[in-house]
């Protein structure tokens, strides 16, 4: 029984942990949000008009890779969870459901999404791309499984004093100069991104939380 107490509390400060019921109640709303998520970046990518800071480095990476932009989403998330070790944020189920689902969900859509030929058609894409974006973290944050791994960084610095937009300015542009320099891909999409998010996410998120 001694053995099992510093596990135990070693797994309550990884580990954001809730009952089995609460969690069963909000998995199908962080599972839609986390899909959709994945489509609302592969419509950014399918208009080719430019995407969202994390996925120009994503698609730079790709592209120089030679692996499939959903493995990157995928092989960068599970990185960016390790991060929470030394800023002691603690892993949820929606944690590692993001750092996996997102991506296979990317290449799902990319599957069968091509990149249309009509300059309108690719406005229409990449102009919708960031709403389906911010319904899906308004579903995913309002259930409350824990942070995705991007978002878990950024207030895993919060915590020690440093103020959370700094640090998203300087990740976000850091992730996107890189990036850029593999071949990412930015434009009228990643402009788009920056000023639309953040308002969308603010007026659906508090529509979706679950007490």
């Amino acid at each position: 029984m001694r053995a099992t107490r510093p596990l135990k509390h070693l797994a309550a400060r990884m580990f954001l942990v809730t009952p089995l019921r609460d969690t069963l109640r909000r998995l199908p709303q962080v599972l839609i949000g986390l899909w959709l998520f994945g489509m609302g970046v592969a419509l950014m990518v399918a208009g080719d008009l430019g995407s969202a800071p994390w996925d120009v480095f994503h698609q730079g990476v790709a592209r120089a890779s030679g692996i499939s932009l959903g493995t990157v989403i995928m092989v960068t998330g599970i990185i960016v969870v390790l991060g929470f070790l030394p800023l002691r944020e603690k892993v949820g189920l929606g944690t590692i459901l993001n750092a996996i689902l997102i991506g296979v969900s990317v290449d799902w859509t990319l599957s069968w999404l091509d990149r249309p030929d009509a300059l309108w058609a690719r406005i229409a894409l990449t102009t919708s791309g960031p709403v389906m974006i911010a319904l899906a973290s308004g579903l995913y944050i309002g259930g409350g499984l824990g942070p995705g791994p991007r978002d878990g960084i950024m207030t895993g610095f919060a915590k020690r004093g440093f103020t959370v937009w700094k640090v998203r300015t300087i990740l976000e542009l850091s992730v996107m100069t890189l990036g850029i320099c593999l071949g990412g891909r930015i434009g009228f999409g990643t402009a788009w991104f920056a000023i639309s998010i953040g308002p969308m996410v603010q007026w659906l998120l508090p529509r979706f939380v679950i007490r």
